[in-house]
């Protein structure tokens, strides 16, 4: 399973890239997608998935 970013509630902030244990989480194309073969939902690393929490807008990083 991986996260993705609803583009349209994206305000490409840029917080969650750095949050991202695995590097999944990547600027392109004048946005952030996040990488599904890289994605774990931070398991392993945090209980929660980091975009998610420290994304300042809510329903923004969700499974995809």
């Amino acid at each position: 399973m991986a996260l993705t970013i609803v583009q349209s509630n994206c305000t490409v902030c840029g917080a969650c890239e750095f949050e991202c244990p695995n590097a999944a989480i990547r600027f392109e194309d004048e946005t952030y997608i996040i990488d599904a073969d890289l994605c774990t939902e931070c398991k392993g690393h945090y209980d929660i998935p980091q975009c998610a929490e420290i994304c300042p807008v809510p329903e923004t990083c969700v499974p995809a």
